[in-house]
């Protein structure tokens, strides 16, 4: 890898503020300005030490590759959390994201064995670790301000219990969520922990999370950070299986290797692109959307117009009308200028064939397709019938996506991002039958659940933090 000239900072998607370390952005969630943060530079891998990693196992790659990006922890410290969090007992093998060939030419990237039983895992339960040793590092306290369409919200708020110093207020869509994913948030019962059910749509919590976050004197006097993929250190800790599932592709004999996600705030398929960016010879990503299909459309067109608001489908946690990270395959596309950046994301609704910016488009190897609710009833059918594995409806989106753009000689890894467990009702409707249930999670649907329901209204969310917020 090619070490950058002095230490590596992080910059603004729309050019406000100064250069920061890691350390400066960790507990923070979007920039001054409204901006995303972003490395100044990414760390480049060459063939040599890509080579060189083959052989290790998950923990000591995630050091590799996530130090590049935290160059201002200490090695020894960072090396710590890292083998800490990864562990076969937390994610149920030692390879943490094991490869599971489906047919030749086709694998599914096994993501979902975490805590949570969603990809969310692997970034979120590092992710507390690294809040809870910058915050004893500073003396300070941290309220973490999220929203989720689904996984993020259960992920974030068990990585963070118990962790010294930090306060989670979790939004969420009333009534858009599968009983199972509400009942892993609502269930627990902490003082640290404050569920709250917005009566609307991702997108309207989404957007109280943003407005928040621009609200430099609450922000400042409440101590509010973010765990969204808005913030830098969960892409880091995604870009480490993109590399991990190369490896064991390319081990078992596949040269050309390309992966499947499916996204609806484009943070998972971002951290690929990053991947990407950095050296990895990813040969395309294959973007998956559900019914909502804003990215879908740009990635085939050049035209980005994003509906006012999303629709409920089948696979919820995809159901976002409006893309936080895609301002970051903006600011890269756009050759890093964040003037151009900020034109074309405050404008919105932008076509690209009228600005320089459209014949680079297809260099940065995205494909795309749509999945509907048939076509993820047909996949996970198809799944079953043909391999004997239980697919959740958003990794039969990837799947059933994968499908339409497979080509000779090439091998797609599809990536598994929850268990069907949690998609009771769209697996009965499927296969006929619930699907299997982990041990320890019986049940969870009749226990206690404490949220509180609220309208989208930023007043009331900011008395709500500031009545709870322990000073």
């Amino acid at each position: 890898m090619v070490e950058p000239a002095g230490p590596l900072r992080y910059v603004s998607t729309r050019g406000g503020g100064v250069p920061r370390r890691f350390t400066e952005i960790l507990l923070e969630g979007l920039a001054p300005d409204g901006g995303l943060y972003v490395p100044e530079t990414v760390p480049v891998v060459g063939p040599d030490e890509l080579e060189a990693w083959r052989d290790l196992g998950y923990p000591a790659l995630a050091v590799e590759i996530i130090r590049r990006f935290a160059d201002d922890i200490p090695h020894e410290a960072l090396a710590l959390m890292i083998e800490a969090t990864y562990d076969a007992a937390r994610f149920g093998s030692p390879e943490i994201t094991p490869l599971l060939p489906l047919e030749p030419g086709l694998a599914l990237l096994r993501l979902s064995n975490g805590p949570t039983l969603a990809f969310k895992d692997i970034a979120l339960q590092l992710l507390g670790r690294l809040f809870e040793w910058a915050l004893a590092r500073r003396g300070e306290r941290l309220n973490i301000l999220g929203a989720t369409s689904g996984d993020t919200g259960s992920a974030a708020e068990h990585a963070m219990l118990g962790r010294q110093g930090i306060r989670v207020f979790m939004l969420s869509p009333h009534g858009r969520m599968s009983p199972f994913q509400r009942a892993q948030m609502y269930g627990l019962d902490d003082p640290a922990i404050f569920n709250i059910a917005i009566e609307g749509t991702f997108d309207d919590c989404q957007a109280l999370v943003k407005t928040v976050s621009a609200d430099a004197d609450f922000k400042r006097r409440h101590r509010i950070g973010t765990v969204n993929s808005i913030n830098w250190a969960r892409l880091a800790a995604q870009i480490v299986y993109y590399f991990k599932g190369w490896f064991a592709a390319t081990r078992a004999g596949a040269e050309a290797i390309s992966f499947a996600v499916p996204t609806g705030n484009f943070g998972n398929i971002c951290a690929g692109h990053v991947a990407r960016s950095m050296g990895l010879p990813i040969r395309r990503l294959v973007l998956a959307t559900n019914e909502n299909d804003g990215l879908d459309r740009f990635f085939r067109t050049g035209r980005h117009a994003p509906e006012a608001r999303a629709r409920a489908t089948s696979s919820p946690s995809m159901d976002i009308a409006i893309a936080s990270n895609f301002e970051r395959f903006l600011f890269d596309l756009v050759g890093r200028d964040p003037a151009a950046c900020r034109r074309l994301v405050e404008a919105g609704a932008f076509d690209l064939a009228a600005t320089p910016w459209h014949d680079k488009l297809a260099g940065f190897g995205f494909v795309s397709g749509r999945s509907t609710h048939a076509d993820r009833i047909r996949t996970i059918r198809r799944a079953w019938t043909d391999w004997g594995v239980e697919l959740d409806p958003h990794s039969a989106d990837a799947v059933g996506v994968a499908g339409r753009h497979r080509q000779k000689g090439e091998t797609l890894l599809c990536l598994e991002t929850a268990l069907p467990a949690k998609f009771e009702a769209v697996m009965t409707e499927a296969l006929g039958r619930k699907p299997a249930r982990p041990a320890g999670f019986d049940g969870i649907e009749d226990r206690p659940q404490h949220v509180t329901k609220m309208p989208p209204d930023l007043g009331r969310l900011e008395d709500f933090i500031a009545t709870h917020d322990r000073g």
